[in-house]
C-alpha cells in the first residue's frame, strides 16, 4: 500500500488546509480521506452521509479541536477521489477504514456516522469490530426491515438505483451542476426545512455545499450504489453488533423518520438513543456535534 498526495485545490475556508491523502492499494484502488479536529487527539472515523465526502468532517472540525479528537475522513468507493466499487456491499466499508487506520498506523478508532453512513458504521462494527472502538451514530437510517414508514422519495430512489440505475446518476447530475450554481440554500432543502434552515450558520450551510459537491461533482457510482445497498436488505443483523452504539436522533426528522431510530435501538444489544426535541435530520447534528465528540474523548 502506497500514500501519495492529490494535487486537488485546498479551500482556505473548511479547514482542509491540505489536499486530501490518498492510499493506493496493491489492486490499485485509491481511498481519499482528510484530516481534521486535533492532530494529536484521540482517533474517530467521520462516516459521511448518502451523498457525501470526505469534506464532512469539516462541519465537526471546531468541535473536535476543542474536545482534543483527531478526525479521519475518508470518502467511501464512488465518492470524491476514492475509486468506484460497484460490486461492493455494505460490509466493504471495513476495507476502506482498514486503509485509513494502515495509512496512519492505528489500530483501532471510535466512528461517527451520519445519515446514510449509519449503516456503514453498523456494518463496520458487525464484521470488522477489531477496528471499531465506540460508535456514535446521528440520523442514522435502519435496516429496511425496521422502517415501515420508509419516506416515499427514498422508496422511489431506491427503485430506481435497482432498475434504472443510469437514470437515477443522470438526475444527481442535473441536481449537482443546480447546487454548483446555486446559494447553499439549495443543498439545505434536502436535509431541513425552511423553519429549520434558520439555525444553520452561514459558515456550515456552506460546508454542507462542499460537502455535497465533493461527493457527487466528478463520479456518482457511490450515491448510486449505496441507495441500491441501503434500501435492501444489509446482509447482517444490528443484533450482530458487539459494540456501544449512541443514536443520536431529531423528533422531526422527515428523511429517516424517529420510529427506525428506536427499532434499531431495541436491536442493538448496547445501544443508547438521544432524542432531540424538534430537530430534523441536519438540526440534530448540528444541536448534538459538540456533545458526540466530546463522548468520543
Amino acid at each position: 500500500m502506497t500514500l501519495s498526495r492529490s494535487d486537488a485545490p485546498a479551500e482556505d475556508d473548511d479547514r482542509e488546509a491540505d489536499p486530501p491523502t490518498i492510499v493506493t492499494g496493491a489492486d490499485g484502488r485509491r481511498v481519499a480521506y482528510a484530516d481534521y479536529g486535533d492532530p494529536d487527539g484521540t482517533p474517530v472515523v467521520v462516516l459521511h452521509g448518502t451523498p457525501g465526502s470526505r469534506r464532512f468532517g469539516a462541519l465537526l472540525d471546531d468541535p473536535a479541536r476543542e474536545a482534543g479528537v483527531r478526525l479521519l475522513a475518508p470518502d467511501r468507493p464512488g465518492y470524491g477521489q476514492s475509486s468506484p466499487v460497484s460490486d461492493r456491499d455494505i460490509a466493504d466499508t471495513g476495507a476502506t477504514v482498514a486503509a485509513v487506520l494502515e495509512a496512519e498506523d492505528i489500530a483501532r478508532a471510535g466512528i461517527v456516522a451520519f445519515s446514510g453512513g449509519g449503516p456503514h458504521a453498523l456494518a463496520l462494527a458487525a464484521t470488522r469490530g477489531d477496528l471499531v472502538d465506540e460508535i456514535d451514530i446521528v440520523s442514522g437510517a435502519p435496516p429496511p426491515s425496521l422502517a415501515a414508514d420508509l419516506p416515499a422519495v427514498q422508496r422511489l430512489l431506491g427503485s430506481l438505483a435497482r432498475r434504472i440505475p443510469r437514470l437515477l446518476s443522470g438526475l444527481l447530475g442535473v441536481q449537482t451542476r443546480l447546487v454548483a450554481r446555486t446559494p447553499p440554500a439549495v443543498v439545505l432543502s434536502q436535509y431541513a426545512t425552511a423553519a429549520e434552515r434558520t439555525e444553520i450558520t452561514p459558515a456550515m450551510a456552506e460546508r454542507v455545499r462542499r460537502d455535497f459537491l465533493e461527493g457527487v461533482g466528478t463520479q456518482r457510482d457511490g450515491f448510486v450504489t449505496e441507495t441500491r445497498l441501503v434500501t435492501t436488505e444489509w446482509g447482517f443483523s444490528p443484533s450482530d453488533v458487539d459494540h456501544t452504539v449512541r443514536l443520536w436522533h431529531g423528533d422531526a426528522d422527515a428523511n429517516a423518520p424517529l420510529r427506525g431510530a428506536r427499532h434499531l435501538r431495541d436491536r442493538v444489544p448496547d445501544a443508547e438513543l438521544t432524542v432531540l426535541e424538534d430537530a430534523g435530520h441536519l438540526t440534530a447534528l448540528s444541536r448534538s456535534r459538540s456533545r458526540i465528540v466530546r463522548s468520543q474523548r
